[in-house]
């Protein structure tokens, strides 16, 4: 009898199975796609804020800096550090970072800022170019799943399941913005987390970054006085004529 039960109960699963229908084969480029369709052409194009920095070391807070912030995408950021008589600023122009010390530049590198990228730029960029540089960051839009992430549906862009240690995007399904990224580099697990976002016209902005190293927090960030479309001398942008 306990052998008949087994077997009906195994063909009502199989039965039950066959009978729900499978979704449409998701993949991140659909994912991209989405997110390229709905905000191409309707983000803001620039945006300054001031914003409080916190840095962590073992989980515990050690500095708290205030930064002073413009962004014009999808190529310019700059990063002031501190007060403007201070003369201290990261800038990121094009695919070159540059820093400045003491109104002095000390370094320059081959570098473009991923999240000037991820947090808008990639809507001012030719949807192919948005490919190469998904891929080039890491994030394989082949693979695909959806799970929920702090109560919301999202899609995951980078891998096939949670169980996967490799680099994935966090999309909110609603909105199609990125919540979240985990990023693999060597050993070295990076994470960050946008929360309190704002609607900005058709577009978003996230307000508080959350950023882990190895799952311990690194830094987290609060943006305040954010304006956007505004008009910006594009000479701060410009590390040999620093000011």
């Amino acid at each position: 009898m306990k052998k008949i039960i087994i077997t009906f109960i195994a063909l009502c699963s199989l039965f039950v199975a066959k009978a729900t229908p499978l979704k449409d084969s998701l993949t991140g480029e659909k994912v991209l796609q989405k997110m390229y369709k709905k905000y191409k052409g309707n983000w803001y194009k620039n945006f300054t804020f001031t914003q409080t920095t916190e840095t962590f070391k073992k989980d515990s807070l050690v500095k708290t800096d205030t930064w002073y912030e413009s962004i014009v995408f999808p190529d310019y950021f700059r990063i002031s550090i501190g007060a403007a008589e201070n003369g201290n600023a990261v800038i990121y122009n094009k695919d070159s970072v540059f820093q400045i010390r003491k109104s002095k530049l000390v370094n320059k590198s081959l570098r473009t800022d991923d999240l000037t990228f991820l947090l808008g730029g990639m809507y001012f960029l030719p949807y192919d170019t948005v490919k190469s540089k998904i891929l080039k960051e890491g994030y394989d839009y082949t693979k695909a799943y959806e799970t929920t992430y702090n109560g919301k549906a999202v899609y995951v862009i980078g891998a096939n399941n949670e169980n996967e240690k490799v680099s994935q995007l966090f999309i909110e399904k609603e909105r199609l913005i990125v919540v979240r990224f985990i990023k693999y580099i060597g050993k070295t697990k990076q994470e960050a987390i946008f929360d309190g976002h704002q609607k900005v016209g058709k577009a978003y902005t996230e307000t508080i970054v959350s950023f882990y190293i190895n799952d311990a927090m690194l830094q987290k960030e609060k943006y305040y006085d954010c304006k956007f479309n505004t008009t910006i001398d594009m000479a701060i942008f410009d590390p040999y004529q620093f000011k």
